[in-house]
């Protein structure tokens, strides 16, 4: 690309601007794209090198400012001048004739109602100035919000600047995450080893409130925005009239709401929005019935908690019986095996359903499942069919228990579950299944800290074929000018993620060992190993009783390192290793800087931004001392970081001293 100057590089950078906005609200509001996502990032990118030739250029309704910037250390409060309301929930058909009956009592009049989809997600507020973004919040108790305008700005459905430049609006929504998304992101929770999230109303508000904004940019959030809560410059009659209005500002507004003469078509169109709300990409978890005219709403009023003028029809969990077919494990991403249920086709909620979990097998045996059982199944938050009861009264005598199997059913390799767990588990170091899990820890910064292979590359160079086990990473070189050709990648980035690579070759074999994931094989076990014995071969060679022998070793860590290496899987995976030039011999015990914390153990606990957990334990240790995961009274010092919890609780009840990091600095300086 040609450089612009002065003027026409202004000119330009407007230009794409509007483009990029227009193709957004395309892509993300109408579901209707009419360009290739690389032809979008293409134009995305010749504005992001413009932006940084001239800075001075940037504002904050540049497509560029979705990012996030920099984490915040807290949520400031924000003080609402409209409360955000709840809604009053109604449960039959008899409750919301009744509220209807109280509305026209109230009125002297028949009454239009508008009935919207209720979607399940974190209500926000959006204030925009002179048509530009400026503020939203999240509702909080309905008075006092928190400003998560950061955060709210990386959602790609909520508009930066408006169609019409008004002098001030503010508008309520509701962000949520798709199905889909939901699903895709606790695999990935999953596959990073974090908690998972209960259902996409909880991934949807913990997302957007992540002090890191990045975080929350790529957690693929939505939004629906359903009412104007302040506005200069228009007034409206009904709302109905305010929806359309604000979907021709550029709002997402919910296409779904329907306005009704009374309150019989009202419980017709409740009835029919529950029975496709299976088919929707979003959850939703029932219908809210409004009163249209802004004016009969005015008189209406308000209860010290809730509208009088609007309701929320909320739908019953769906079951039906059907038949278990026959029972199959699924090895998950982080290599547990779940049974799974084959049914007899049933529809439910909206869906045809052939397939249901059973979680495991403690949740097998105290419901009594059984192949061939006729079984209530629903759907776990209207997503995830599950097995929630049998019918034991049409048990026949033919039924037969599911066992588990000892072997993965993907890759062949022992299947474990440990005594006091609910999972089981391949041991397999690369079972296709869990693959993707496999790399992502090998490659994190405590295993071999290869910077720059994060989940997305992970994936794309698996859906490639460009890799099918860990050591295939140090073979990526030979196909350098592929790399370059995936989405987002380019010279710079291979050139980047190839030296990191290669510079992950001479790691010590403690690094090696915790990265290859071991049960029970955390860093400090690692670390030990690479003290004690002189290369891998070694520790292959070590028998469960010598491992024991080294302090702090217990005999279950012992034995899962000793079965991990009987594996044929992991003499591969070596043996690959080794020819790629891979460090396999051990550095030895490593040099104390000075025997300062010498008989010191310290806790941990909490998100440590400077040093991380995992670096301020090797430099505890460096020093002499030790760390722990509990408290208790042998315990020096508590390391408490953001959001520590129940451990500096107990320091703090047992008179243990707590620090900071800043304290910690001083003490290692």
């Amino acid at each position: 690309m040609e450089l612009e100057t002065g003027d026409k590089m202004q000119s330009r950078i407007n230009e794409l601007r509007k483009i990029l906005d227009y193709h957004s609200h395309r892509y993300y509001v109408e579901d209707s794209p009419e360009i290739s996502d690389f032809e979008y990032d293409r134009l995305y990118r010749e504005l992001e090198d413009l932006e940084e030739q001239r800075p001075e250029l940037v504002t904050p309704d540049s497509p560029t400012q979705r990012v996030g910037g920099k984490p915040l250390e807290g949520f400031e409060k924000v003080q609402h001048v409209v409360r955000m309301e709840s809604l009053a929930d109604v449960f039959s058909e008899q409750e919301l004739f009744s509220f209807d009956q109280r509305v026209r009592d109230a009125l002297g009049d028949e009454v239009e109602y508008v009935v919207e989809r209720k979607i399940d997600g974190l209500s926000v507020s959006l204030e925009y100035e002179n048509g530009s973004f400026i503020r939203g919040s999240t509702r909080g108790d309905g008075f006092v919000g928190e400003d998560v305008t950061q955060n709210l700005r990386t959602i790609k459905s909520i508009p930066l600047k408006l169609k019409h430049k008004l002098p001030f609006i503010e508008v309520r929504g509701e962000v949520f995450i798709s199905k889909g998304d939901f699903i895709k992101l606790n695999e990935q929770q999953e596959a990073m080893e974090q908690q998972v999230f209960a259902n996409p109303r909880n991934a949807a508000a913990g997302s957007l409130r992540q002090l890191d904004p990045k975080i929350t940019s790529g957690r693929k959030l939505n939004i629906y925005v359903f009412n104007i809560q302040r506005i200069e410059g228009m007034s409206f009659k009904s709302h109905s009239e305010s929806l359309d209005y604000m979907r021709e500002l550029g709002f997402n507004v919910n296409h779904g709401f329907k306005v009704c003469q009374n309150i019989r078509q009202v419980m017709d169109e409740i009835n029919r929005i529950g029975e496709g709300r299976g088919e929707l990409s979003f959850e939703i978890d029932g219908a809210v019935v409004k009163v249209n005219s802004l004016a009969k709403r005015d008189i209406l009023g308000s209860t010290s908690k809730t509208p009088r003028w609007a309701v929320a029809y909320k739908y019953p969990a769906e079951r039906k019986q059907t038949v278990i077919k026959s029972i199959w494990a699924n090895v998950g991403r982080t290599g547990v095996l779940t049974p799974n249920a084959v049914l007899e086709p049933v529809r439910l909620a909206g869906t045809v359903v052939s397939r249901a979990t059973l979680h495991n097998m403690d949740y097998i045996k105290e419901k009594d499942i059984r192949i061939g059982d006729t079984v209530w199944v629903q759907k776990a938050g209207d997503i995830i069919p599950e097995v929630v009861e049998v019918v034991f009264d049409k048990r026949t005598g033919d039924e037969t228990e599911y066992i588990m199997p000892e072997k993965c059913p993907v890759c062949g390799s022992d299947v474990v579950r440990e005594e006091g767990e609910a999972a089981s588990r391949c041991t397999g170091i690369e079972c296709p299944a869990q693959l993707f899990r496999s790399i992502v820890h090998f490659a994190s910064r405590d295993a071999m800290n290869i910077d720059g292979l994060g989940p997305a590359i992970i994936e794309a160079l698996l859906n490639k074929g460009f890799i099918t086990g860990i050591a295939d990473l140090y073979y990526l070189h030979e196909r350098k000018a592929e790399l370059e050709k995936i989405e987002r990648m380019g010279k710079k980035s291979t050139e980047n993620l190839l030296r990191s690579i290669d510079n992950s070759r001479s790691n010590n074999i403690d690094r090696l060992i915790f990265g290859f994931g071991i049960r029970h094989v955390g860093l400090r076990a690692a670390q030990l190993l690479a003290e004690n014995f002189e290369s891998v071969d070694d520790i292959i060679n070590a028998s469960a009783e010598d491992i024991v022998n080294i302090q702090e070793f217990g005999e279950k860590t012992a034995m899962s390192l000793v079965s991990f290496f009987k594996q044929a899987h992991a003499a591969d995976t070596l043996s690959k290793l080794a020819a790629a030039g891979v460090n396999l011999k051990s550095a030895g015990k490593r040099e104390l800087k000075d025997k300062r914390f010498e008989g010191l153990t310290f806790v941990l606990t909490g998100t440590l931004p400077q040093y991380g957990r995992s670096e301020a334990s090797r430099i505890i240790e460096g020093f002499g001392g030790k760390t722990s995961g509990s408290v208790s009274k042998k315990t020096s010092y508590v390391l408490a970081g953001e959001d520590a919890g129940s451990k500096l609780e107990k320091a703090v009840q047992l008179g243990i001293r707590v620090i900071d990091e800043e304290e910690f600095k001083r003490m290692i300086e």
